[in-house]
Parts: C-alpha cells; sequence; structure tokens
C-alpha cells in the first residue's frame, strides 16, 4: 500500500507548488514594502483598537472599581478576605469564569472542583498568573487580560479567538 501512495503525493507536492513558490525568492522579495516600523504601527493600532474596547466595556460597568498594573491587566478585588496571600510556586485552587468581551463564555471551572496550577509556573495565562498574586485565600476577583497577557495573536485554538480580550471571574478557595 505504501510503495502505491509514495508517487501519489510525490506527484501531489510536485503540481500543487505554484510558479511563484518554485522561484527562488530574495531576502528583500520576501520583505518588500514591510519595515519595523510597519511593525510597530501595526501593533499600536491593535492595541488601540483593544483598549477602545476594554474603555467601552468598563463603561457599562461604573461600578467596577479596577486597578491597573504596569502591564495592562486590570483587577478589581470585590470581596476581599485579608487572608493568606499567594506566592510563586504554591498551588493555586481556583473558580473560574472566562468570557470575551462580547459576553461569549470561553471556559469555567467546574463549581464541585477547583481548578489547580502552580503559580509561577505552570501554562495558565500570564495575566491569570499575575493577578492571582495580588488575591487572598477567600478573595474574588475581576480581571479584565488584554490579549498580550492571554492568549495573544493565536488565541487558544479553541474557544479563544486571535487578539481577544478576557475577563475573568476568578475565587481563590485554597493554596497548597
Amino acid at each position: 500500500m505504501l510503495k502505491f501512495l509514495s508517487p501519489i503525493f510525490i506527484w501531489i507536492f510536485l503540481f500543487s507548488c505554484t510558479e511563484k513558490t518554485k522561484e527562488k525568492l530574495s531576502k528583500d522579495d520576501n520583505l518588500k514594502g514591510w519595515s519595523q516600523k510597519s511593525s510597530t504601527d501595526l501593533n499600536k493600532s491593535f492595541v488601540f483598537e483593544e483598549q477602545l474596547g476594554i474603555q467601552s466595556y468598563l463603561k457599562r460597568r461604573a461600578d467596577w472599581e479596577m486597578t491597573a498594573t504596569g502591564t495592562g491587566l486590570q483587577y478589581w478585588i470585590y470581596k476581599d478576605s485579608s487572608g493568606v496571600t499567594v506566592k510563586d510556586g504554591d498551588i493555586a485552587h481556583v473558580h473560574f469564569e472566562v468570557k470575551l468581551l462580547d459576553g461569549t463564555i470561553a471556559y469555567s471551572s467546574d463549581n464541585e472542583k477547583p481548578h489547580r496550577f502552580k503559580v509561577a509556573k505552570s501554562n495558565v495565562e500570564s495575566g491569570i498568573q499575575e493577578g492571582i498574586k495580588y488575591m487572598s485565600l477567600g478573595d474574588r476577583a475581576k480581571m479584565i487580560i488584554p490579549s498580550h497577557l492571554g492568549h495573544g495573536l493565536v488565541g487558544d485554538f479553541n474557544n479563544i479567538p486571535p487578539l481577544q480580550v478576557l475577563i475573568v471571574d476568578i475565587e481563590l478557595v485554597d493554596i497548597k
């Protein structure tokens, strides 16, 4: 069977390439019309659009008392317990709900079994990693996580599209 399929794959590969891909392009041809300034300008426009979306979202929630960090994360601890705080390396047990700006629920934890992750040493979004450090055991918080602290340019390939701001409602239920 493999002897039969190999020539087919080779034929498909050779004849599926366009003339442009067959030509050897120089480095200048690949970058024609694009510069570092172009990249910077495009990034600035993404950030500007994102900030407009966040401001519009917060205008509709005037009672949210958000605190902004230097990274762009905004958080509000709306149930403050003043308990033990989280440190790097701790295992945080949380209940959470992650939404997009349009209100679509992307993820939520099981109310019976909290989600666990190692603070500063796991694949949880860097915005949540940063925000959890402002919380104490028993706190509930809202976080607005800009795309660069969430899933960035690619999304998560499941429920979060590229360049999406995340709205997280999180409760720190245990620290180990």
